[in-house]
């Protein structure tokens, strides 16, 4: 307890009553503590080993900020973690501390890196409000589609505020030294984990097996004696569905009734969710209600959301027995487990089967052991024999983690972006002045400190950025003009938006050539940009349902892929089809219908203002009408009513329409209730709309 007197007064109740379970810090925060990060204004970055309580050591220093009066910005990289915290600093607010999304209405706001990269964009006086900034997850640095932004990010910040002070949270990484040296940081770097990690290579021979799933089984097999659970790491989709399928089926005999009854509340749980939306539970639902009523799941992005978080919760509270996940779970939301298993060590890219660094190996280790429970946790990578074995211990459990290195001029895009931030913000006039601003990112920073690259940094640097305006400047985004460049209105309306340079020239393209709005055609080419989240095929069975409904309605592709899985279900989804019969129609993962559309939706608003900045203004009434439809999943004649009636939803505004006709006004408020699902309330609501428009 002695460190916690060491400790200002108010940090120290605020941390007692909102953390409980502290009872001391443990070695790695102590260190940090002792190294008086808390005194000074110094950057910092505090890199301690996963679970070791990163998170209370960023929180301190905002708080210590806010208590003086100032301002904190919690940074994340996905919305998911984002949530999850702004849960937890919730119990702030017991001390009158403000909790929000936005510095504009909060004291310590958690924010996703890419709202805080427009805070710094557009927002320069609230920017210049905040003390201090926590970056969680900075490892992600070196992470193709988030690091660049990151880093710009981080880089205009320091120029807008220069007395904002950086507290970075990470994994230890190799080139600490550099990090150290960008930032103009102090490193405090401790291995101390809270629960001590046991790295193990196992193989199938050693279980006189050819299947890594049968390995697998014998791993959860001992967790459910040990009373723990495990989380299993596979490449792709349908690796996760096999395999939380295969261990199902292996260990429903080793489940104690008790058990049993649990995980079946979990499964109804499960099939509820899309009962709930007006759909049957598709195959997948069904699948994955299976799987769990022996106490295994799997989670990937093709469940509906409500779904994942069902498993995350339950999976917390100890009500499951096993999570088959793909990588991306690793940089999600917190679910530790005493047992991880990671049998795919390669990963579907692009270029094919990829090995994973020895950095996502560390990340996925570092889920095992939960630090309020176990007291040891368990990393297993399984080989398929014991050649590869040794070579995958001396690969990742002895290997060291991949130098971090900025990805900015390997995305095209990023470096697009950038340059039309620094230019729509009135930062950057001129292409030197540019090129002063990448200087001073961690890409300008590491190669012009690189003995064998710093001679080539700056006329690299000049290409890469001339370049860059040269499209920029052919595509209308930016202008030269006698004081410097500028951002055209169509370069303006890019900046202010989270969509791609690629998204944005695709949609100008079809708002140019395009005369009359072709509905079909407007969503295939919606599906063709980098912005719309896909909805994919579950599996290799005949795509040629997709490749029927796409000629049906006019639209002609070579190839069928995801792109024209997404066209086809947003089509039906507008049509006011379920999830059910969309994924038994087309064989794709439905549950991502909502969210495609959803996103679909957003876009065409944005197309939209694209088509009225080239002055082009007849089609907006069109585009809003097919930006409803898409979001709510409504033929045209329901517009009107769901748009009218909040929380109405679809399925109770086609049952209204059924029962009584467009014309709702000669109905009474009982009338109205006997439609299932219509209360009181909303049914009071209805009346109102009915008789305030005429329908």
């Amino acid at each position: 307890m002695i460190i916690m007197e060491n400790l200002p007064k108010e940090i120290k109740e605020i941390i007692k009553d909102c953390y409980p379970y502290i009872k001391e810090f443990n070695p790695a925060q102590k260190h940090v503590i002792e190294s008086g990060y808390l005194e000074t204004k110094d950057n910092y970055v505090i890199a301690i080993p996963t679970a070791s309580g990163k998170t209370v050591l960023g929180v301190m220093a905002a708080l210590k900020s806010i208590l003086n009066g100032g301002k904190a910005v919690y940074a994340a990289p996905l919305i998911s973690i984002q949530n999850e915290k702004v849960k937890e600093f919730k119990k702030f607010e017991n001390h009158g501390i403000k909790i929000g999304k936005h510095p504009n209405s909060s004291d310590l706001s958690v924010m996703v890196f890419e709202s805080f990269d427009a805070l710094t964009r557009f927002s320069w006086d609230v920017l210049r409000d905040v003390d201090t900034l926590i970056l969680d997850e900075f490892h992600m640095i070196g992470e193709y589609s988030r690091g660049p932004t990151l880093e710009c990010a981080i880089t205009r910040a320091k120029i807008i505020n220069p007395n904002l002070r950086i507290i970075a949270l990470s994994a230890t990484l190799q080139n600490m030294e550099e990090i150290e040296g960008w930032l103009d940081a102090k490193i405090v770097e401790h291995d101390y984990r809270p629960v001590p990690l046991n790295k193990e290579v196992l193989n199938t021979e050693m279980f006189n097996t050819s299947n890594k799933n049968e390995v697998v089984v014998k791993i959860v097999e001992k967790a459910i004696e040990d009373n723990s659970q495990t989380l299993s790491f596979v490449s792709t989709r349908l690796f996760t569905e096999s395999l939380a399928n295969f261990v199902s089926g292996k260990i429903k005999r080793k489940v104690t009734s008790e058990q049993k009854k649990r995980f079946k509340k979990v499964a109804e749980a499960i099939l509820d969710v899309p009962k709930k939306k007006g759909s049957r539970p598709t195959s997948t639902c069904l699948k994955l209600a299976e799987s769990a009523e022996n106490g295994a799941v799997f989670h990937h992005a093709g469940l509906f959301n409500e779904q994942k978080e069902i498993i995350e919760e339950e999976f917390r509270e100890g009500n499951l027995l096993m999570i088959a996940a793909t990588p991306s779970l690793m940089y999600g939301v917190n679910l530790p487990s005493r047992s991880v298993i990671i049998r795919d060590y390669t990963r579907w890219t692009s270029q094919g089967p990829q090995a994973i660094p020895v950095f996502d190996y560390e990340q996925m280790s570092g889920r095992a052991g939960r630090p309020q429970y176990d007291d040891v946790g368990f990393s297993y990578l399984i080989a398929k024999s014991l050649d590869e074995a040794y070579d995958l211990q001396e690969r990742y459990v002895h290997g060291e983690v991949e130098t971090t290195n900025s990805k900015l001029i390997e995305n095209k895009d990023a470096i697009y972006k950038q340059i039309i931030a620094q230019i729509a913000s009135n930062l950057s006039k001129t292409p030197e002045e540019i090129q002063d601003f990448f200087k001073m990112t961690f890409y300008g920073y590491q190669m012009s400190n690189n003995p064998s690259m710093a001679l080539f940094a700056d006329d690299s640097l000049k290409f890469e950025i001339e370049s860059a305006l040269e499209f920029l400047l052919k595509n209308g985004i930016i202008q030269a003009t006698p004081s410097g460049l500028s951002a055209t209105p169509f370069g303006n309306l890019i900046a202010k938006s989270n969509y791609s340079v690629e998204t944005a020239v695709k949609l100008k393209e079809y708002a140019l050539q395009v005369e009359s709005i072709d509905l079909n055609q407007l969503i295939y080419h919606l599906a063709s940009t980098p912005d719309l989240p896909l909805i994919s095929f579950k599996s290799r069975k005949s795509k040629e349902p997709v490749r029927e409904m796409m000629a049906k309605k006019g639209l002609f592709a070579v190839n069928i892929g995801n792109p024209e899985a997404t066209t086809v279900a947003l089509i039906e989804w507008i049509d006011e089809r379920n999830e059910y019969e969309i994924e038994n129609a087309y064989n794709v993962y439905s549950a991502s219908s909502r969210r495609s559309a959803y996103e679909a939706s957003l876009l065409v608003k944005f197309l939209k203002n694209i088509f009225e900045t080239i002055g082009k203004y007849n089609h907006s009434k069109d585009l809003d009408y097919i930006s409803a439809r898409l979001y709510y999943g409504v033929k045209e004649d329901l517009i009107t009513l769901v748009l009218g009636v909040k929380r109405l939803g679809r399925k109770r505004a086609r049952a209204l329409v059924d029962t009584f006709g467009e014309d709702l006004r000669p109905y009474s408020l009982k009338q109205l209730q006997n439609v299932e699902g219509i209360g009181p309330k909303l049914a009071e609501k209805i009346k109102i709309f009915s008789e305030t428009y005429d329908i």
